[in-house]
């Protein structure tokens, strides 16, 4: 069983930013919760020895400076770096993003929930996709 997990989540908004949060701090499975504001301060954040390595990376797509895609590719080509599980989540259904991601390795595209319930959805499902691996 998975437990006491570290996520790093780059989120720009912080109305979600403090949603996404709350509801990783709530569910057990998760012990420590990083949050940065974009995908320039997440390439920071994971080259910064002094932080521990994440045990999963969750970003949104849509973020100023450098967006998540843009992120995932450097993380994603890393030696160090590439065998953290990466999550991405977004308001947008567009499937070339979607592509994008799968082609680069992402373990889900998850849709940025309406409902603050709905949230709570998403630590559950990263949970569950990481157990099966």
């Amino acid at each position: 069983m998975l437990n006491n997990l570290h996520i790093v989540i780059a989120e720009d908004d912080s109305d979600d930013a403090e949603v996404m949060y709350e509801t990783f701090n709530k569910n057990p499975d998760f012990g420590k919760v990083s949050l940065v504001n974009n995908g320039e301060e997440l390439l920071n954040y994971l080259k910064d020895v002094s932080n521990p390595v994440p045990d999963v990376i969750l970003t949104d797509i849509n973020m100023p400076i450098l967006d998540g895609i843009e992120a995932l590719k450097e993380i994603l080509n890393d030696t160090n770096l590439k065998t953290i599980p990466c999550f991405v989540y977004s308001t947008s259904i567009n499937p070339s993003y979607k592509e994008k991601c799968d082609s680069l390795g992402v373990k889900a595209y998850l849709i940025k929930p309406y409902s603050f319930e709905a949230f709570e959805e998403i630590p559950k499902n990263i949970v569950s996709i990481i157990a099966q691996e």
